[in-house]
């Protein structure tokens, strides 16, 4: 694609601004100092996304323990690992293979992720939690704290995050390729289960291999439904997060990383409404931040339920040229693919887009200037900015465990932060209860408190069940 002489040197010069940088802010690393040979791991969650991250535990040491609360779950993954012992309560596993454990990685529904992730790391344990961290906002304070106060290695798994294309991205809004931001739009293509239901009122029989109180976990008992398990648990407010909870972790990202979107001053959403129980069919949120060291005050849209942006923010099919001019999307059906969801960076001098869900997608993220000149950013090479690539995802948070580096996505400094923000949405939601704009939620990070609305305190903070410990 052709692009104009003063184009093509503006992007060298910014881009080289960031030159050596980490995207995230920092300096390059030092290298891996080995304090664990071989590390031995547990897993709580072995299905589902579990199965992954198990099986990325299993590949880098020793598997000594599995637990799930359905059994079929876990004799597939006890079959891959004979000599792991077995468990349907995370708390028992802890008790009785503490002193045998290193690491544990947490893959379950997300109201159990903070009771099972503090335990470990109260007992010293380096520990891995699938996004989102948490499922409220104190929970993701806690877990930031307490993985600080016992200096153990951490990271959420939100693999984007070790992705080049996503750190590039990153960078170049960084080093000023678009100039001063002013607003982020990011869409879904989530949910995908169903939302706006009523609880269930008729009785179901519990599978055997289902341990129904194991799955309750810290949340109010209920009787057991297909409503809520194996999978569809996302869409309801005592079990899941939403549509946001789900995927902003991962599709608000690059502009996260780039921005450092945390703490907004107020957040707002308009939705389907909804009965307490589920979460909307639809929601857009809208995010209000201050100036920080420098950056400009930005407003930050969300987008679910088929949803989004004005596609008049968006460049059009057409656009999308590889350096010979030649199209790079063929067709409608294709660009619609392209554009299911994703995350617009608006800028002063051009925007940013970096469509689908995980920052990688190289072949359509492009800067997009004027209106006029779609720049796909494999194509700003000349310098481009320098980024740390990451080993793996995975790996990042096992070298860590064995001396190096803190993993990008650590709970301290990254992901906690990250999770904060995108439960925020939910504040705005649960305000939004009838169709239409729901109240408009003033923010306080400093105290974690709804300055406005006494009634979003419980899911800021959610009662547990007795026996858990948050």
């Amino acid at each position: 694609m052709a692009m104009h002489t003063n184009r093509r040197s503006f992007l060298k010069t910014t881009a080289a601004a960031g030159a050596g940088y980490w995207a995230a802010g920092g300096v390059a690393p030092r290298p891996s100092r080995s304090a664990i040979e071989t590390v031995d791991f547990a897993s709580v969650g072995v299905g589902g996304k579990g199965s992954s991250d198990s099986a990325d535990a299993g590949a880098s040491g020793n598997m000594v323990a599995i637990c799930d609360i359905d059994d079929r779950n876990l004799d597939r993954a006890a079959a891959k690992w004979p000599q792991a012992k077995k468990y349907h309560d995370f708390r028992k596993m802890l008790e009785e293979m503490g002193s045998s454990i290193d690491a544990v990685t947490v893959s379950t529904p997300d109201h159990t992720h903070a009771a099972a992730s503090l335990m470990a790391m109260r007992m010293g344990k380096a520990c891995f939690t699938q996004k989102p961290l948490t499922h409220s906002i104190f929970e993701a304070r806690r877990l930031a704290e307490v993985a600080r106060e016992k200096k153990v290695a951490t990271q959420m798994g939100n693999q984007g995050t070790a992705e080049t294309n996503l750190r590039t991205s990153a960078a170049l809004i960084k080093a000023g390729v678009i100039g001063r931001v002013k607003e982020v739009h990011v869409w879904t293509n989530r949910p995908v289960w169903p939302q706006g239901l009523s609880k269930p009122t008729d009785a179901q029989e519990c599978p055997k291999e289902v341990h129904w109180d194991e799955f309750i976990g810290p949340a109010k008992f209920r009787p057991y439904h297909p409503a809520y398990h194996p999978f569809k648990w996302r869409g309801w407010w005592d079990f899941g997060t939403g549509a946001l909870g789900d995927m902003a972790c991962h599709t608000l990202n690059m502009a996260y990383m780039a921005l450092m979107l945390k703490d907004p001053v107020s957040i707002v959403a308009e939705t389907s409404g909804h009965n307490g129980e589920t979460y909307p069919a639809w929601s857009v949120i809208t995010f209000e931040y201050p100036e920080l060291k420098g950056r400009a005050p930005v407003k930050m849209m969300w987008y679910d339920g088929g949803k989004k942006p004005d596609p008049k923010l968006l460049p059009p099919r057409e656009a999308f040229k590889d350096e010979k001019g030649d199209a790079v999307i063929r067709d409608a059906r294709e660009y619609a693919a392209v554009m299911e969801r994703g995350c617009l960076v608006i800028g002063e001098k051009g925007s940013l887009l970096s469509p689908e869900d995980y920052g990688g997608d190289a072949a359509h993220t492009g800067v997009w200037f004027d209106g006029k000149e779609f720049v796909l950013q494999r194509n700003i090479k000349d310098p481009k900015v320098e980024v740390k690539v990451s080993p793996g995802h995975f790996k990042e948070w096992v070298d860590a465990i064995k001396g190096g580096e803190p993993a990008m996505s650590n709970f301290p400094e990254y992901s906690g932060g990250l999770t904060e923000t995108v439960l925020l949405g939910n504040l705005a939601v649960w305000a939004a209860a009838a169709p239409g704009v729901g109240k408009k939620i003033e923010w306080d990070a400093a105290t974690t408190t709804a300055k406005n609305a006494p009634e979003v305190a419980h899911i800021i903070k959610p009662e547990f069940r007795e026996g858990y410990t948050i």
